[in-house]
């Protein structure tokens, strides 16, 4: 299994599940730092059409390309069902936010073969790591 940086250092593509418009919640704030620093991110938010400015799906089934990361900022009760459409599109790993843990959820992604992190911040993860995507 990879550790958070090693999943954040080989991640281009993240999907970010619950994203949100409200620029005072860190579901848009983290995002935006990730996408700043060089990753390719794909809000998926079925009740707005874009967040920072990136045309958002309304679910993980409905990505344009595959991701290399699903980020969740969804409650634990909700993660579940988002790890099982994860597991199901072929993600190769997940993220659960800070705060978020889910016993069952890292028992669906183990047993789909994919890596798994829970009650992390990528922001933090990816300043603590000094990683960025920009050239």
């Amino acid at each position: 299994m990879r550790s958070a940086q090693q999943i954040l250092a080989s991640a281009d593509v993240i999907a970010v599940v619950g994203a949100s418009r409200d620029p005072g919640k860190p579901s848009h704030s983290v995002p935006l730092q990730m996408l700043r620093h060089g990753w390719k991110i794909i809000p998926v938010n079925p009740f707005v059409d874009e967040v920072f400015g990136v045309k958002t799906v309304p679910t993980l089934a409905d990505l344009p390309e595959p991701v290399d990361l699903v980020d969740i900022f969804r409650p634990a009760a909700d993660a579940v069902e988002i790890v099982r459409q994860a597991a199901a599109i072929k993600a190769p790993a997940v993220w659960l936010q800070t705060g978020i843990i889910s016993a069952e959820a890292r028992r669906i992604a183990t047993e789909a073969g994919m890596d798994y992190v829970e009650d992390r911040c990528l922001a933090v993860e990816r300043a603590v790591g000094n990683l960025t995507k920009l050239h």
